[in-house]
Order: C-alpha cells, then structure tokens, then sequence
C-alpha cells in the first residue's frame, strides 16, 4: 500500500494530517483504527514529505502568493464572488501541486496504485511518471488530489 493510499485510509475514518517538524501529526474526534495508525507509520517519512508546507520547491509564502495572484485573478479580472474566487486558486494550487509532485515511479511496470501487474494492461498515467492500470486511474487522482490539498492547506495556513 502506498503513502497516497495511507493518506486516503486516514481521511476516510476522519483523521486529519499535519506536520510539524519531522512529526506527523494527527487529529482526530475519535481514536483511528490501528490499522490506519500503521500504514501512516509504515509510510511517515513519504507523508511528511508530501504535506510539509513548501512541498514541491516552493515556500509557503511562495504558495500564498500563488493562491492570492490566481484569487485576485478570478475577482477582479473574472468578477467571481471572494468565496467563488478562492475556491478557483485554491483548485489552481492543488493543480500546480500536481505538477510539481509527480506520482512516484512504480517500476517492474506494476500499478503504483495497488501495486498489481495484470491482468489489465498498465497504461502510462498523465505526466508519464507511473503505471497504473485503467480502473486505477481515477481512484489514485482522487488520492493525489487529497494529498495535494492537504499540501496546499498546510502551506496555506502555516505561519
């Protein structure tokens, strides 16, 4: 099981991720499923990485800006409600997140979603960067797109 994967378990059963430092840091109303708990183990290091605010090169200051230039787009240019605008950058950081963390590469031409080689033929994902199969395809963009918001949000709201 992948990282993306750990971080979709931990989002269904309501567990919020952040980082602070080197930790992984979770919230949650009740206490995860210790199965949860061990796959974000299993998979710290990557899901750190990944949320930690400057992810992708660039600075959390670099991600508001971002965020700001693309809402300020959308109001003023575009005449959206601040809401309405916010909501476009936010999905344009998660897009440019996407861009800049390509999914891993899963090599011996095994999906890098559930790690299967067949029967369904891989097919290259978008950007070229992973196989995974067809009827994976969806499921690990949701994945990447949960964790690409998490980045973005921790970047977005850290001091």
């Amino acid at each position: 099981m992948s990282a993306v994967k750990a971080i979709m378990e931990a989002r269904a059963v309501g567990v919020h991720l952040g980082v602070e430092g080197d930790d992984l840091v979770l919230q949650a109303a009740t206490k995860p499923p210790t199965a949860v708990l061990e796959l974000l183990s299993r998979h710290k290091s990557a899901i750190v990485s990944w949320l930690r605010p400057g992810a992708g090169g660039w600075s959390a200051d670099g991600w508001r800006d971002y965020f700001e230039e693309r809402a300020a787009i959308r109001e003023y240019d575009g005449g959206l409600s601040r809401a309405d605008a916010e909501a476009g950058a936010l999905a344009d950081c998660v897009a440019r997140w996407c861009q800049l963390n390509p999914l891993p590469a899963s090599g011996d031409d095994a999906c890098v979603h559930c790690g299967g080689v067949g029967p369904d033929t891989p097919t290259l994902a978008p950007g070229g960067h992973a196989w995974l199969h067809r009827a994976c395809l969806y499921p690990m963009n949701r994945a990447q797109d949960a964790v690409a918001r998490a980045a973005v949000l921790a970047a977005l709201e850290s001091p």
